[in-house]
């Protein structure tokens, strides 16, 4: 059977950019959008003509430029709003009009200040506008997770029976559960008529960090349709991110059987461009695409990476655009690293020669926190004050993370499974620098062994 088709619904352009700090103009939306086609995302929620006339050009700009993906907007349930947002979308070759309204009671209540009865009457004259100028409308009852279950079925069902075309269900303040979202999903799919006409998706926001594990949740209970963000920037703690909600389908799709056409090798790329726009730089643990998302510093990690990457990495840079991962040296790094390091700057040791190096490697080590190169060749001509120097190892030619047969372990697909069995061959060019370390029979020293997980 043929995996599930999830569309993609990246609104970075604008919940994104509500982010503090994240804003974009005309130049900068355009620019990013054109590389979201390049990523493959389905929709691209290009802004909120109504709120400026800088969202409204910049809507416009993309609308008239980029052709392939969905260019939709964002629309309250008011005349003006909507008519706005189809002015700014009507050059686009796939046109979207969003609408939104709140429907939990504290936002009609503190918020909105109207009944239930006119917020249906709203959602409901809202989607005909809508539809009287564009086919493809999406409507989201903003807040859902807070919304009564039965008010919100109501509201759902006003609007399906109005023509809309995708129904959106927001966590708008990552209120929910994943258990409990499922049920939500659950429910509307079962209580609402005519529900199949129309496409669930989900928005999901990070306040209880549960983003990813919600929107996952709704993708199994029937959503076809996710709402994300490149680098998960968003209201106060964020949206769920784009590239971890793809890459846990693509490396867990053993348990997410559904597909997306979301090009993962620009997934590193996009977060890049966005980080250069907005100069709002990504946390180094951020999955996939922080800087220490490949990073290996603690010695069991680095022996286990440079014999084969997939002891300790789920998904290969490559397969999400990352040049490569990167062991760092510190003090908890041990000697196949160090040692490896030291062949591909030139030096070859004899054990004794290389256990000299790497007692005043830990010293040093315990005293700063990453050593260089020029620290490791003030080490070596301190203890070996006439080493002897070799042509650069041809692990140099190679990536660090191909050194000891990575590229034999690379040699799957993207999201490749540790493999039953793996050898490597001994003329492979990266495994010229591990031979150095290692006498027949010996796969490892003690010291690589001293930092756990």
């Amino acid at each position: 059977m043929e995996p599930v088709r999830i569309t993609v619904f990246d609104t970075t352009l604008r919940d994104g950019e509500q982010s503090p700090g994240c804003s974009m103009n005309v130049e900068e939306k355009l620019r990013l959008a054109q590389q979201l086609d390049r990523l493959g995302v389905d929709v691209i929620e290009a802004g909120f003509p109504i709120s400026s006339e800088g969202d409204f050009k910049a809507v416009q700009a993309i609308a008239n430029s980029v052709r392939r993906p969905i260019i939709t907007a964002l629309a309250r349930t008011c005349r003006e709003d909507i008519e706005r947002a189809w002015e700014a979308l009507r050059g686009a070759t796939h046109p979207r009009i969003h609408i939104f309204l709140a429907t939990s009671d504290i936002h009609l209540q503190y918020k909105l200040r109207i009944s239930r009865e006119q917020c249906l009457d709203q959602a409901r004259s809202a989607i005909f506008l809508a539809k009287s100028l564009c086919d493809d409308v999406e409507f989201s009852p903003e807040d859902a997770t807070r919304t009564d279950p039965e008010f919100l079925c109501q509201v759902i069902q006003a609007v399906v029976d109005a023509g809309a075309t995708t129904v959106n269900i927001p966590d708008t303040v990552g209120f929910t559960t994943p258990a409990e979202f499922s049920g939500l999903i659950q429910t509307i799919r079962r209580k609402v008529d005519g529900i199949e006409s129309a496409t669930i998706s989900v928005h999901c926001h990070n306040d209880l960090g549960m983003a990813v594990a919600n929107s996952l949740a709704a993708i199994d209970a029937g959503a076809r349709q996710v709402e994300c963000t490149i680098n998960g920037i968003g209201e106060r703690a964020g949206n769920a991110a784009l590239e971890e909600i793809v890459m846990a389908m693509r490396v867990r799709h053993d348990r997410y059987a559904y597909d997306s056409g979301v090009v993962s090798q620009q997934l590193f790329p996009t977060s890049q461009m966005l980080t250069e726009i907005t100069k709002v730089a990504v946390q180094p643990n951020k999955a996939i695409i922080g800087r220490n998302a490949f990073a290996h510093e603690a010695g069991i990690h680095q022996d286990g990476v440079l014999k084969n990457p997939l002891t300790y990495e789920i998904m290969t840079p490559q397969s999400v655009g990352v040049p490569d991962n990167r062991l760092v040296l510190g003090k908890h790094s041990g000697r196949h690293a160090l040692g490896l390091r030291c062949a591909e700057l030139g030096f070859q040791f004899e054990r004794r020669e290389l256990d000299e190096v790497y007692r005043r490697f830990v010293i040093l080590a315990d005293k700063i926190k990453n050593v260089e190169d020029y620290h490791l060749l003030q080490l070596i001509r301190e203890s070996r004050p006439q080493p002897a120097r070799v042509p650069p190892s041809p692990a140099k030619t190679v990536p660090l993370a191909l050194a000891a047969s990575a590229t034999a372990a690379y040699s799957t697909p993207e999201c490749a499974t540790l493999p039953t069995s793996f050898h490597t061959s001994n003329s492979s060019p990266a495994t010229q620098g591990e031979l150095l370390l290692h006498s027949p029979g010996e796969h490892h020293y003690e010291e690589d062994y001293l930092w756990g997980v």
